[in-house]
């Protein structure tokens, strides 16, 4: 192997010898892949320019690394993304960043290097851009989050990146057009206002795509803390993103003393898009984590942002609940942990928390009580044991929250073993489950009556994929199999609650997520029933009729049917209250792009003699609609960028 001297703290191999090395990139850890160039540096903001310029020393992250890949080109594109610099505004397409293969970095149109020394460029607005999802991506994708990669919920390998669609004061992701779109606008002050340059923007925007790949039918939902759950997994993204970075660890460790929810700085990772806030809304930001409403407090809100906080709190509370108990830790030399010590532990235990039990979600409409199950259930999973009582601390945040009642927190942290066998007498091995489609189906189909599945519906195998998950430095869990299945449920609209569709007909997801280990256990399995009957159900209502005792699996399947009758009534309310409030239209579009964000929060579209309702497509960064007579008259932009934010809403 040919290796010639360090540049920019890699090693320099020959091109054969990287791909090799890239080959077997899974088998190294960070330091080595960065040492072997296996990991390139870009330049990136911590947080935004206005935090720059507030906060010495916390301007340009100069540790930012994003994994090498033998794809990388010219814009830049890779294998996941392609950025596409179209002003929608000005009507022109910018010079696209050009890749140096030999030196491995990007070069502007003058073949500058791309770093701070343009940051005033589209190109290091590209770079920047494109480095921040490929980062987040592998954060998502790697063994300490999910372990497998995600699709995209659309046809197609690569999201777009449009680091500047347009004037506007927005960003969002558009399922519809592969993308993301990140516009600019003029602050009170005059100063120009890039959310492409804001990173917890980006993420924000990017976690939208990221969950919609994952559970691509939660657009199909009507429910408010289906949308708002978008929201604050993309708040929670963007916070956690930035603590990866340990120089902004040791900063926030000296502001903080590593207590995060101090005023001496723990805002300053709490917070999310302070440009952006007070550009638009005059607000230190846009919103933080550091909060404390609970759910009772937003019980009849529609408005997905507001909602979503509760959410980003109680994850923030956990967080805070982390680093205090790592402060609280010895060394093995006897002295405590120091802050920044305590934050650098706190960051892959977040991780394996908070993205690792997406994956335990159920495929249709969830609820903020669906992710406190799937996090108690992931930790009881990857550490039966639990010896420093992580599942009652997580528990009862969730609780104070009001996402968990005191009832279920006790039959959660009721003394079980981890593992339950797989349902069904007609057995299959989990590997032949999750080799195809077909497989998976022939399961479900053979076992329906002990899977709670109704004998008549046409079962859909959404997804099953295998993965391989980390629970501690080289520590994995045993391969799971997952698998998404669900079914449509006919509902019919009569009355006059349902306004112009009214007698129409639509349809009610219903499915599970089902996640086994390769031994053939099973791990977790989050249902959403409908209101039809499985077979045991009705054979549990008929010796309920007859006087006669059920067993146990008939009790269950009787509780999974009135689940499903709730869930159908729940729906129905909620589509009412939405149709009433003006909330539900027919979509908008335009060659602009902005257009789309005319389309209201809740989608109605024709689809096989049905009607169907669906978030918009349009996931934006916020919502508001103010503005003042200064801004109308002095902003030549003021009736496109009103058209962008019109609708109170994000989803």
């Amino acid at each position: 192997m040919a290796i010639e001297p360090v540049v920019d703290g890699a090693l320099r191999l020959s091109p054969d010898d990287l791909r090799d090395l890239y080959a077997s990139r899974r088998f190294l850890d960070e330091g080595t892949r960065r040492k072997l160039g296996l990991e390139r540096r870009f330049d990136v903001y911590y947080k935004d320019p206005l935090v720059a310029k507030e906060n010495p020393g916390l301007e340009i992250d100069k540790n930012f690394y994003v994994p090498w890949e033998p794809g990388i080109g010219d814009g830049p594109t890779s294998a996941r993304f392609a950025v596409v610099d179209f002003d929608s505004t000005t009507n022109k397409l910018e010079e696209p960043s050009r890749w140096d293969s030999d030196a491995k970095l990007f070069r502007d149109p003058n073949e500058l290097p791309i770093d701070t020394a343009i940051k005033q460029s589209p190109q290091f607005r590209q770079v920047s851009t494109w480095a921040i999802v490929q980062n987040t991506l592998n954060y998502f994708e790697g063994p300490s989050g999910l372990g497998r990669r995600i699709s995209w919920a659309f046809e197609g390998n690569r999201l777009l990146i449009v680091p500047n669609a347009g004037y506007g004061a927005n960003a969002y992701y558009d399922r519809k057009s592969h993308s993301l779109q990140f516009y600019y606008f003029d602050g009170e002050n005059g100063q120009r206002v890039r959310t492409c340059l804001s990173s917890d923007i980006v993420n924000h925007e990017f976690t939208h795509a990221l969950l919609d790949g994952i559970r691509p039918h939660y657009l199909e939902a009507v429910s408010p803390q289906t949308g708002a759950f978008h929201e604050f997994l993309g708040d929670l993204t963007a916070i956690l993103m930035s603590l990866r970075n340990t120089s902004f660890r040791q900063k926030l460790a000296e502001r903080t003393g590593g207590l995060l929810d101090s005023k001496s700085g723990g805002e300053l990772l709490s917070s999310v898009a302070a440009e952006f806030g007070r550009a638009v809304s005059g607000q230190e930001y846009l919103r933080s984590g550091a909060n404390q409403d609970k759910l009772s407090k937003y019980k009849d809100e529609m408005e997905v942002h507001a909602l979503s906080t509760v959410l980003t709190g109680t994850m923030f509370d956990i967080l805070v609940k982390f680093t205090k108990q790592y402060l609280d830790r010895e060394r093995a030399d006897g002295k405590k942990l120091s802050a920044k010590q305590a934050l650098a532990f706190t960051v892959p235990r977040m991780q394996l928390i908070a993205i690792q039990s997406l994956d335990l979600l159920p495929p249709v409409e969830v609820t903020f009580n669906d992710y406190a199950r799937a996090v108690l259930r992931n930790l009881l999973i990857a550490d039966p044991i639990d010896p420093r009582g992580y599942r009652k601390m997580i528990a009862e945040a969730f609780l104070t929250r009001e996402i968990l009642t005191s009832e279920e927190v006790g039959e959660l942290l009721e003394p079980a073993g981890p593992y339950d066998r797989v349902p069904g007498d007609i057995t299959h091995d989990p590997t032949v489950i999750a080799s195809s489609r077909a497989e998976a189906y022939r399961y479900l189909d053979d076992n329906r009556d002990d899977l709670y599945i109704p004998p008549s519906v046409d079962i859909i195998v959404d997804e099953v994929f295998t993965s391989k998950k980390m629970v501690g430095r080289g520590l994995f869990m045993p391969k799971q199999v997952i698998l998404q299945y669900l079914w449509r449920e006919d509902v019919s609209l009569e009355g006059e609650r349902f306004g112009p569709y009214s007698g129409q007909t639509t349809s009610l997801l219903c499915g599970a997520t089902m996640v086994l280990d390769e031994n053939g256990s099973m791990l977790s399995w989050a249902r959403k029933p409908g209101s039809e009957p499985s077979a045991k159900a009705v054979a549990g209502q008929a010796k309920i009729d007859a006087g006669k005792k059920r067993n146990g699996e008939e009790e269950r399947a009787l509780a999974d049917w009135i689940a499903g009758k709730e869930r159908r009534a729940a729906y129905l309310e909620a589509l009412a209250r939405r149709i009433d409030e003006g909330m539900v239209g027919e979509e908008l579009a335009g060659p602009e792009g902005l257009v789309g964000a005319l389309t209201p929060p809740l989608i109605a579209r024709e689809t096989g003699g049905q009607v169907r309702f669906e978030l918009s497509p349009h996931f934006h960064i916020h919502d508001s609609d103010d503005h003042d007579d200064k801004d109308e008259k002095n902003d030549d932009h003021y009736d496109y960028n009103l058209r962008g934010l019109r609708w109170k809403t994000s989803s």
